[in-house]
């Protein structure tokens, strides 16, 4: 059965952005495209998407997301491909995480055909704001805020959906040094953690903030009971390898953000025959297979920072060096090859990439 199509409103803007970029110094999340587009949920129902020229909000002083945090978001990027064919990658799986984060945070749902409508008319609009250059793409940035003018403790009866996108390079320009964090903690069970909600972020920030003080570039995260297992780093989920085997902090826990990225990395060592293990993992094992000599590769792996290797890893005052990034087999093979299946010059096995019909 065909999937019906959403009648979105459209209003170009009249004065285009475009010749004032500087496109060889696009620093991430500072450049921002001609169009947005805005969708209201009032009276218990979405109303017409529109997209609008990019500008700016207006908004009661009483905004309920403001002061309760009814706030999330998702992050996904579109390329051009070596066809000139403008791609998305896995932006269902976007739209399914939206969808659970909507209902954790007790949000009006997003069904996920309009997600991914709203997604495609956005990038079609804007699709001379993708990159050309190498590395760089145009990343999508969804969300959805809590709108009631009231001032009281309870789910928002109206909300505002919201896509804008940023042509970007990249994310980290170096490979990073973390600290595993063993004071502060991002989620703990029972809580948000498995939500893409802004409050994550927010509470992240200052020890975040003491990390950089220190030098790191990111903290990697540990449970909130023990601080004895890994769970993910600021911006990214974790992975290592150890002793040739794809190690990374199982998912099933509601502290963690299930990936996209990491999820994409994991199929594709499958589907080369690696050993992969999803599980709890301790910090005793990531330290003592540093000092062995067994853990060859940690890396992060998200939507904004792709594969970011980590070069070295901090705990309790000691820094622990890894191999140099050029030596590392898996993550740089498995960075060209996502890099190949966006690109187009690899078959997409998994049909992972969406066209967008322009």
């Amino acid at each position: 059965m065909a999937e019906s199509v959403i009648d979105i409103q459209v209003k170009k803007t009249t004065s285009s952005k475009l010749n004032q970029v500087d496109w060889e110094n696009l620093p991430f999340g500072r450049v921002f495209s001609d169009h947005m587009l805005v969708m209201d949920y009032k009276d218990g129902k979405w109303h017409t998407p529109e997209v609008l020229p990019f500008g700016d909000l207006q908004l009661h002083p009483a905004t309920s997301a403001i002061h309760y945090g009814q706030s999330i978001f998702e992050g996904l990027k579109a390329y051009r491909n070596e066809n000139g064919e403008v791609v998305i990658f896995r932006p269902d799986m976007n739209a399914k995480r939206f969808r659970a984060s909507c209902q954790r945070m007790c949000m009006a749902d997003v069904p996920e055909e309009l997600f991914l409508q709203c997604v495609q008319k956005i990038v079609a609009i804007d699709k001379e704001w993708i990159p050309k250059k190498k590395g760089y793409s145009l990343y999508i940035r969804p969300f959805l805020f809590a709108t009631d003018d009231y001032i009281g403790i309870k789910p928002s009866d109206s909300y505002k959906f919201m896509i804008f996108t940023c042509p970007v390079g990249a994310y980290y320009s170096e490979p990073l040094s973390v600290k595993i964090e063993e004071k502060f903690t991002r989620a703990v069970e029972g809580g948000v953690g498995r939500a893409k909600t802004a409050g994550n972020y927010a509470a992240s920030l200052y020890p975040a903030k003491l990390g950089k003080e220190e030098g790191f570039h990111q903290l990697v995260w540990t449970d909130a009971k023990e601080h004895k297992y890994i769970e993910e780093s600021g911006t990214m989920n974790i992975m290592f390898v150890i002793d040739g085997k794809l190690i990374t902090p199982s998912e099933t826990s509601d502290t963690i953000l299930p990936g996209i990225t990491k999820r994409s990395v994991v199929e594709l060592a499958q589907s080369w025959g690696m050993t992969v293990e999803e599980r709890k993992v301790t910090v005793e094992e990531i330290i003592d297979s540093a000092k062995s000599g067994k853990l060859s590769e940690a890396f992060g792996a998200g939507t904004a920072a792709t594969i970011a290797p980590i070069n070295s890893i901090g705990f309790r005052g000691e820094m622990y060096n890894l191999p140099s990034v050029e030596t590392r087999e898996f993550s740089n093979k498995v960075h060209a090859h996502l890099d190949a299946i966006k690109a187009g010059t690899v078959e997409d096995e998994f049909n992972w990439i969406t066209k967008v019909s322009l």
